[in-house]
């Protein structure tokens, strides 16, 4: 069986690829120990929500929601299907003590203990739930369930757990609890799907998107030996969570062999919550390229050298990053761009620095548009060069394609919210998402909730317990209409 297809035929015939580390019934109740005993902030900023107020919200909050939201899919028994907003609430308030920390938020980066520790959790509910569980030789791990038209290609939906260094309780949260959840409602209704469904929990979504752009065929060799923010590179860190980095091109799938996959997210900007939009149905993903840039100087000593006589690579790597933020000002557009990481060699207070290594990154919904940028801003990086006698060099270590969402999806999803009584809103997407890597395989679509404020990446992230519940409903009666077949009209 070729490679790009081995994959798809054990999707769709429900044979795992591999039994998940430490899913055993031991490393479950080891899980559920670790749910009972973890410590819940003690204190928090001011400004930010405390972790006891994080689980009352949640938990209390969702269970206040008790009466249902009727779903309008075509074909389907609509009194059978009830999101169960206590349940849901109680497993947010779970996973988020998962690499808890003082401030109120997480530190569960992809790779680390707390990440592992989370996914035998999520997949000891994936087997409760009655699906077939598994791990792909990316680190994906896959929930599997029939149809009762086992020959169409799955349906899939889900997200990530993982979290930045000091992230919030809702970022891939709310998407991931919010699939686990259509799986329980389905079960808990015994109702069947036409179409196979699949949930996925994708890893290191912060770090590069690996579990997505792997199913896609993105990830590039040289991105195994990255190092993450757990201080593993992602190849060990592949191998960390039951994967195998050696064998990712048979986790490559093929266009077409998805039906269609859903996520849904939390917006991580502040439209929605200041228009008071219950739903953001997202037309399409931006895409973003990476790129190392090293400025070459000269490093020698910072008392005896003239300032008129300096190859001085921080003053190289100075003038570019300001000339990055007012450049990419002035272009027409909405594309943006951003340095954010900084280290100059070698890091003393009393030499010139020679070398600084620094990161550019560009991001845009046209793929065009970020390449014309950066030729823009490496000729200007030339002129810098010569004006402080250092130079320029470019290294790009990362892509992630554009990708609108199928617009059948979005005619659906707002006809779903609709039926709800929600409010929708037509936007894009600021930042990247495991559904553009999905977007290879077949059609995707995202569902946007209110990010309080548009605070994200922080402890501070809030989505109100409401909220979640409506992408949870939305999810679901998009997942049935597209089971029934809103694709093919």
């Amino acid at each position: 069986m070729p490679p790009e297809t081995a994959l798809d035929a054990s999707r769709t015939t429900g044979r795992p690829l591999r039994r998940l580390p430490g899913v055993d019934g031991g490393a479950r109740a080891s899980a559920r120990r670790i749910l009972t005993l973890a410590p819940i902030a003690s204190a928090r900023k001011a400004t930010a929500m405390h972790r006891r107020d994080f689980t009352r919200i949640t938990a209390t909050g969702l269970a206040a929601l008790a009466v249902p939201l009727p779903l309008r899919a075509r074909g389907v028994n609509q009194a059978s299907f009830r999101i169960d907003r206590n349940r849901l609430g109680e497993r947010m308030a779970r996973l988020a003590r998962f690499g808890a920390n003082e401030a109120g938020g997480i530190d569960r980066v992809a790779f680390g203990d707390a990440d592992l520790e989370a996914r035998a959790w999520v997949a000891g509910l994936m087997e409760e739930a009655g699906l077939d569980v598994s791990v792909d030789h990316a680190g994906n791990l896959l929930g599997h369930r029939q149809g009762t038209h086992p020959d169409l290609p799955p349906l899939s939906l889900g997200s990530h757990i993982d979290s930045v260094p000091g992230g919030g309780n809702f970022d891939g949260q709310v998407g991931s609890m919010g699939a686990l959840e259509v799986a329980w409602t389905l079960v808990d209704a015994g109702h069947t799907t036409r179409h196979p469904l699949e949930l996925v929990i994708f890893p290191n979504e912060e770090g590069g998107k690996t579990g997505s752009r792997a199913l896609a065929g993105r990830v590039e060799p040289r991105e195994l030996d990255i190092v993450t923010a757990s201080g593993f590179t992602i190849g060990d860190g592949i191998r960390r969570i039951g994967g195998d980095p050696d064998r990712l091109a048979e986790v490559r799938r093929r266009p077409g062999s998805l039906s269609g996959f859903l996520e849904l997210h939390v917006e991580q900007g502040a439209v929605l919550d200041r228009d008071g939009i219950d739903v953001g149905v997202v037309e399409g993903i931006v895409g973003i390229m990476r790129w190392n840039v090293i400025v070459e100087g000269m490093t020698n000593h910072a008392g005896t050298t003239p300032m008129n006589q300096r190859a001085d690579a921080m003053v190289g790597a100075a003038r570019f990053v300001d000339t990055v933020h007012t450049t990419v000002r002035e272009i027409p557009g909405t594309q943006v761009a951003t340095v954010g990481r900084l280290v100059a060699e070698p890091g003393a207070p009393n030499v010139i620095p020679g070398r600084v290594t620094l990161s550019l990154e560009i991001r845009d919904l046209s793929m065009d548009k970020i390449q014309s940028v950066f030729e823009t801003l490496a000729g200007l990086a030339e002129v810098i060069g010569r004006e402080t006698d250092t130079r320029f060099a470019f290294d790009r270590f990362y892509v992630s394609e554009a990708a609108p969402t199928d617009p059948r999806i979005r005619h659906t999803v707002e006809g779903v919210a609709r039926g709800l009584g929600l409010s929708t809103l037509r936007m894009p997407s600021g930042a990247g998402h495991d559904a553009q890597s999905m977007a290879h395989l077949g059609p995707v679509g995202m569902i946007f909730v209110p990010s309080v404020r548009g605070i994200s990446h922080a402890p501070e992230e809030l989505t109100t317990p409401e909220a979640v519940a409506n992408g949870a409903d939305v999810l679901l009666g998009t997942l049935l209409a597209l089971d029934e077949g809103a694709l093919t009209r």
